[in-house]
């Protein structure tokens, strides 16, 4: 869909813009809930949080705000960097992108951004959110990122797959009409020509 690296960035900033708060509700209600409850001993997730402070990172509270800037900040960077050129030149070592169908190829994209973006984002959510009170070791960060990848990717493909990607470029879509009719233009057009 993007043709050009500010349409890229574009389509970035709405994918990781709906993700980060996808994740971060998903983290800190399904992952994370029970034991911020437990721990607290309120009977709502937002009330445990609100009653600890925020949310640790790196051992201290941090409003649920500065969560989701933190995590936009490194998704929104790792994507640009990281995922989006990864993932294409993974999708089309396995299809070319002249011949196979848009659909199968941007799905193949998606795939390969899910199998990308998932253990490195859970690598660093681990790697943030760790209990430092009790202590740093380094098998128990790996146990957790383990832990982590194994919750997210399910949640990553199919949301990725089935929720986000459709909105992200039906709102692309919206945002570059003009651009996109006028390509659409050049390209019958250079069809009947040939």
């Amino acid at each position: 869909m993007p043709r050009n690296q500010f349409q890229r960035m574009v389509f970035a900033f709405i994918t990781v813009v709906i993700t980060v708060h996808a994740y971060v509700f998903f983290s800190l209600y399904v992952i994370h809930g029970n034991m911020f409850m437990q721990l607290t001993g309120e009977s709502g997730v937002l009330a445990a949080i609100n009653k600890m402070g925020g949310v640790p990172v790196f051992g201290k509270p941090v409003p649920i705000w500065a969560v989701v800037l933190i995590e936009f900040v490194l998704a929104y960077t790792l994507e640009n960097v990281l995922g989006s050129p990864l993932s294409f030149r993974l999708a089309c070592k396995n299809f070319d992108p002249r011949s196979t169908h848009p659909v199968i190829f941007e799905s193949a994209i998606i795939c390969a951004t899910v199998g990308i973006m998932c253990p490195v984002m859970s690598f660093i959510a681990a790697f943030l959110y760790y209990n430092y009170q009790a202590g740093f070791n380094i098998w128990t960060l790996l146990a957790d990122w383990l832990k982590l990848i194994c919750y997210n990717f399910p949640f990553a493909f199919f949301t990725q797959l089935f929720f986000i990607q459709p909105t992200v470029r039906t709102i692309f879509k919206v945002l570059f009409a003009k651009d996109i009719r006028n390509r659409e233009k050049n390209e019958n057009k250079q069809t009947v020509e040939a």
